[in-house]
């Protein structure tokens, strides 16, 4: 790859998983002031893209969403699809 656009997958990430943590912090606000709440599928989408990280940081930091075993499945999926973006492309 040249120049920038090998460094797109981390920039990727680093975007995604940043969005996904203050997703859910904002969630969290919104929820102890029981107001309009992120639907959780938007949660789950953004922390199986590649999220995951930011979406399980988040989770135990803020103590949000840590009764629902599929959030700790879809961020740990996240995770690894995170894991799999980084090894392909350099493995090219």
């Amino acid at each position: 790859m040249s120049g920038w656009l090998k460094h797109l997958p981390w920039l990727y990430l680093l975007v995604v998983n940043v969005f996904e943590f203050f997703v859910m912090y904002f969630d969290k606000k919104r929820a102890k002031r029981k107001r309009w709440r992120v639907p959780e599928f938007d949660l789950l989408f953004i922390g199986i893209i590649g999220g995951g990280i930011g979406g399980l940081l988040a989770q135990q930091l803020f103590r949000h969403k840590t009764r629902k075993l599929r959030f700790y499945f879809f961020f740990i999926f996240g995770t690894l699809v995170a894991i799999a973006i980084i090894y392909f492309s350099y493995k090219r």
